[in-house]
């Protein structure tokens, strides 16, 4: 058998992940991210950027066949955090909101150097499957009726009313938001969902999650991370109807 060779970086596709960036996520799904200090950093991260975390999502669901177990478990985990940053009383609620929800680390991968000239030491054909849109424009499609509602409307540029972690910062502290119960309330549900979805994956729970638990996923990346990315990879008629 021979040993991969660096595959160079494409530039033939407006987004495409890097050989590099592959090769992590590849590793990074193999087990890495239940390295303790790596949850950590993704915790701070309010997990990965805005790239690099539907990156994620799209090598995932391309080597797992949608068995999204690892984003499930952290996500879970990092929605908990968003929640109860939520759970505050008194004067200048907005202010210390913005703080606990600001990133205490930058994204995990782009401080590793990994962008989308990174090169890799792995294999054209696993580069050409973590590049495979299929598995993850299938999930979009079949949990669409679910994550429509949390789409950021500043992401979309459609006026909706919900807001992505970074855009509600950016409101609250441009005095656009005086009421902050429609954010909770989606952070409610998306937490609701998101740990049915995660539990799912525990053996008496197999095959209890629906379409709307999975839905959840997607809805707590794009609300960590936006969602202009996202609803520029999936269908069209599943982005926008």
């Amino acid at each position: 058998m021979h040993a991969p060779v660096p595959v160079e970086a494409s530039a033939s596709d407006p987004f495409e992940l890097s050989p590099g960036e592959i090769h992590f996520l590849w590793w990074f799904i193999q087990g890495s991210i239940m390295n303790p200090s790596t949850r950590e950093r993704l915790r701070k991260g309010w997990g990965l950027c805005e790239r690099h975390a539907w990156g994620w999502m799209i090598v995932e669901a391309a080597f797992r066949s949608g068995y999204m177990h690892g984003p499930a478990v952290l996500y879970e985990d990092v929605m908990g955090l968003a929640l109860a940053a939520f759970e505050m009383h008194g004067p200048m609620q907005g202010g210390r909101l913005r703080r606990r929800l600001r990133q205490k680390r930058p994204c995990l991968m782009c401080e590793e150097g990994y962008g989308p000239h990174s090169k890799g030491f792995v294999k054209q054909k696993i580069v050409e499957q973590g590049r495979d849109l299929t598995e993850f424009r299938s999930l979009a499609r079949n949990t669409f009726p679910f994550w429509r509602k949390a789409v950021c409307g500043k992401c979309a540029g459609d006026g909706a009313a919900a807001r992505c972690r970074r855009h509600l910062i950016e409101d609250e502290s441009l005095g656009l938001i005086r009421d902050l119960s429609r954010s909770l309330e989606l952070l409610t549900y998306i937490v609701r969902h998101l740990v049915r979805y995660a539990r799912s994956f525990q053996f008496e729970f197999q095959g209890t999650q629906t379409l709307e638990d999975e839905a959840a996923l997607l809805c707590a990346v794009g609300w960590c991370s936006g969602w202009s990315l996202f609803l520029s990879l999936v269908d069209p008629p599943t982005a926008r109807v």
